[in-house]
């Protein structure tokens, strides 16, 4: 079992990681993100992500989750001081037990599987991480394989799309783009390679109600930025444009709710169709 090294100070190496909390591009060069909480880190660990430190409390005798944790994952151990432990945990919450450093996979569309039964979301420039974590949570639920966050967008990694995801983030691939072209591009690969990727839109204007389109299809769900909804760019791209029927004074839903909605539609008419041993 690795040593236990102790952190008493607020040294450099305990600021760098107090910066990942707050600063993109620090994350973004260190390619390193914290996690907290039993079940995140436990995802992380079991789908393999480089877990690079644990930090935990010094002053405390460990759970038998965190005993576990500490024995088989081989990596650095930091025993560090409540109040200092707390600075890298939820504000106004009582420190965390553990803090996992956790290394960030390349962004890279290869990650996403696809198969026959390819249902992926494409999240066009969204300025909420919660909601970003909102829908990965969803789409690992529901049966997709892959979230894309497209355009110039709130984090990924931010500690608020990670805590949003419940540790659904370690079980979906999740990659960042810079443009539509990338993904346009991928899709062209996807389709020569013989998957006939349906690229579906979501507006409130849409072509078709949402129960009325075949998700049992190769489908690549794209939903807009919370304020303006999906580009120009996005919108000439998408073979059709589904919306949700409402009801009351309500005329729109909030971005994660919405994928939400329809992955679970995608998922009722799968489920259906695996059932009865056809496609709709």
């Amino acid at each position: 079992m690795p040593a236990i090294r102790r952190i008493t100070t607020r040294n450099a190496r305990f600021q760098q990681w107090e910066s990942l909390l707050t600063n993109r591009n620090k994350r973004t060069r260190a390619r390193e993100f914290l996690v907290q909480g039993v079940r995140p880190i436990s995802l992380a660990v079991k789908h393999g992500w480089p877990v690079h430190a644990l930090i935990h409390n010094g002053q405390r005798d460990p759970s038998k989750w965190l005993e576990e944790l500490l024995r088989t994952v081989r990596v650095e151990r930091i025993a560090m001081d409540p109040e200092m432990l707390a600075d890298l945990g939820e504000k106004n919450e009582a420190p965390p037990e553990a803090v996992a450093v956790v290394g960030m996979p390349a962004d890279d569309l290869g990650r996403i599987a696809v198969g026959d039964d390819f249902l992926g979301v494409v999240f066009d420039r969204p300025t909420s991480p919660g909601n970003i974590g909102s829908i990965i949570r969803s789409a690992d639920a529901l049966g997709a394989h892959g979230l894309i966050v497209a355009g110039h967008a709130a984090d990924v990694y931010d500690p608020k799309s990670v805590r949003a995801s419940t540790g659904s983030l370690f079980s979906l691939p999740a990659v960042r783009v810079p443009a539509p072209s990338d993904v346009l591009g991928w899709v062209a690969a996807q389709r020569d390679r013989g998957k006939p990727i349906v690229v579906v839109g979501t507006d409130e204007h849409g072509d078709r109600d949402v129960f009325d389109f075949d998700f049992t299809q190769p489908t690549l769900l794209l939903v807009g930025n919370e304020t303006s909804g999906l580009s120009g760019t996005w919108r000439e791209a998408c073979d059709t444009m589904v919306s949700i029927p409402m009801a009351g004074a309500a005329s729109s839903l909030n971005a994660a709710n919405a994928a939400t909605a329809i992955l679970y539609e995608a998922s009722r008419q799968r489920i259906t169709a695996a059932r009865t041993g056809r496609r709709r």
